[in-house]
């Protein structure tokens, strides 16, 4: 789908399983996009488990294109965070999710995106899950944040964990920091992927109600 924010017309891709009832927006960063395999698996899980997701870039094609070359955008969380809140807009003004509970997912800066979304729409936003995240570059909005948070990271991710206990501690919502054993920041080891998912799944099913 097309996703019309700020001037700009980002491209997602929105599965919405048979009777859904929430909806998990995926925010994506680090040069990362809407074809991320990791994000792309979790997603897959969510939607085994009845919830919609909607996958989106947080770039158009030329921004993405500069920022290969000068990394220009992917730290810009004030930038990321308005079109995680655009699309959210978006999606509450569709026919077709309108009615849904809203969660957020976020990866690398896309989780600093995504709280940053979870602060600025905290009636719409009842859950957030960050995968191997930067939630610390969310900075001030971490305070703001009401809705239920999950942080999953990589045992072996050392400098990624002290980041999120750091991130963590500046949580006033409901919260809780998973390590995955044997993990490494991209989860590329086997299994660690999958834990991470269902835990990810089930925090969803648990708080999108």
């Amino acid at each position: 789908m097309h996703l019309r924010v700020e001037g700009v017309t980002l491209e997602g891709d929105l599965v919405l399983p048979a009777n859904a009832k929430s909806i998990v927006v995926f925010a994506h960063g680090s040069g990362s996009s809407r074809f991320s395999p990791r994000n792309r698996f979790v997603a897959g899980v969510l939607n085994k488990a009845g919830i919609a997701t909607l996958l989106m870039d947080l770039l158009t094609a030329s921004e993405d294109e500069e920022d290969e070359v000068t990394a220009k955008y992917r730290f810009d969380i004030s930038l990321l965070g308005r079109r995680v809140i655009g699309a959210i807009d978006r999606l509450i003004s569709d026919e077709r999710t309108a009615r849904l509970f809203y969660g957020v997912f976020g990866a690398s800066t896309g989780a600093a995106a995504a709280l940053v979304a979870a602060a600025e729409r905290p009636k719409a936003v009842k859950a957030v899950v960050s995968r191997g995240g930067r939630p610390d570059l969310a900075d001030a909005a971490l305070h703001l944040v009401e809705a239920p948070t999950l942080f999953i990271v990589g045992q072996r991710d050392e400098l990624v964990i002290d980041l999120n206990k750091k991130a963590f501690d500046r949580l006033k919502c409901k919260k809780e920091l998973s390590i995955i054993p044997r993990a490494s920041h991209l989860f590329e080891e086997p299994g660690t992927l999958e834990e991470a998912a269902r835990q990810a799944a089930d925090w969803f099913k648990r708080y999108l109600i």
